[in-house]
């Protein structure tokens, strides 16, 4: 939304050093105010990245080009057309990249400041302090949708039609990214956060998936029983759920810390809190031979298959793939054929 440039360059006061930047400085433009019509595009990437590395802003040039290239309708600044670069801003447009690079300063994550980001081939939009999908979480949805037990009529009674449950939706990135890949594919996606259920409606709908997700505000460590219940059997369950040690934590980058929503980050003191009770509920839920798909820490692969099986009979831990980068990520689990219950509240 654009703001009144004079206030807004008020509330910028702060900001002194950009104003007399190499940029600015040939296009004649007396500091600190910015008429309209009187800086490229380019030069306004140029004021902000400058000003990103001088205050710490992580990736100050990456930050920049996304900002302007969505103010001018592009995914990336590479796609737009050169000649876009060197045109003047318009004043409304100059208005928008001041604002929109002053919440990149405070460290707000790119993927809210421009409230959308692209996971495969969707386009969700984004917004504090729903997780960001991150690309770990792409190799996932690619590792399931390669999976031959995943293709319709696999496994043992199959049916034509799969449901695939989603513990910590988030954006939805995950179920609708399967969604759409595979139109016999049903899902259900459930989240502890309000924001998160919002979210992934608002990001179904918009892609015209909603027909074929359902969506609860559910969180599996206080009522899995409730889980069980409104979403059994399914032929999969995926989930990237928070795995990070408690001690990481306070590691995290700002952009982190600050904005996206902690419950979605700690595991707990091992990073297997929500891990082991999505693992204890899954038997319950599972068709015989359905699988779990997990994005874990590369340390958890081994805690993960130890307890296991020491815990869960019913389920068989099939395999451990890495990522791109040839960490650990990622665990796949099967259930037995089994008719046995299991107690949803062991840890």
């Amino acid at each position: 939304m654009a703001v009144n440039l004079w206030s807004f360059r008020d509330s910028l006061k702060c900001f002194q050093g950009i104003w007399g930047c190499h940029g600015v400085r040939r296009c004649s433009v007396p500091a600190p105010a910015l008429p309209a019509g009187r800086i490229t595009a380019r030069q306004a990437v140029d004021v902000w990245k400058r000003h990103f590395e001088e205050t710490g802003v992580t990736e100050p040039d990456s930050s920049s080009h996304y900002i302007i290239a969505h103010l001018l309708g592009a995914k990336t600044i590479e796609s737009l057309e050169q000649g876009k670069l060197t045109e003047f801003l318009s004043r409304e447009k100059t208005e928008q990249m001041w604002q929109l690079c002053t919440r990149r300063l405070s460290r707000m994550p790119v993927q809210y400041v421009i409230e959308e980001w692209d996971f495969r081939d969707l386009t969700l939009k984004m917004r504090p302090p729903v997780f960001i999908p991150r690309p770990e979480t792409e190799e996932l949805v690619e590792l399931m949708l390669t999976d031959p037990e995943m293709k319709p009529g696999a496994g043992v009674g199959a049916d034509a039609q799969r449901t695939c449950l989603e513990v910590g939706c988030g954006s939805g990135a995950i179920s609708l990214s399967l969604l759409n890949s595979m139109p016999q594919l049903k899902a259900i996606a459930v989240d502890q956060s309000q924001d998160a259920v919002d979210l992934t409606r608002e990001n179904a709908l918009r892609l015209g998936l909603q027909d074929r997700l359902q969506v609860y505000h559910i969180d599996v460590l206080k009522d899995a029983e409730t889980v069980a219940s409104l979403c059994s059997p399914v032929s999969a369950l995926v989930s990237n759920p928070p795995y990070l040690f408690s001690e990481d934590m306070s590691s995290l980058e700002p952009e982190i810390l600050r904005f996206e929503d902690h419950a979605a980050l700690d595991g707990g003191k091992d990073g297997l809190k929500v891990i082991k009770k999505i693992l204890t509920v899954a038997p319950q839920i599972l068709t015989n031979h359905g699988r779990v798909y997990l994005e874990v820490d590369p340390r958890h692969p081994p805690l993960i298959r130890r307890w296991v099986e020491a815990n869960v009979e019913e389920m068989h831990y099939v395999e451990t793939r890495h990522d791109i980068t040839g960490r650990p990520r990622f665990c796949v689990l099967q259930k037995k054929m089994s008719n046995k219950g299991h107690k949803l509240d062991q840890d």
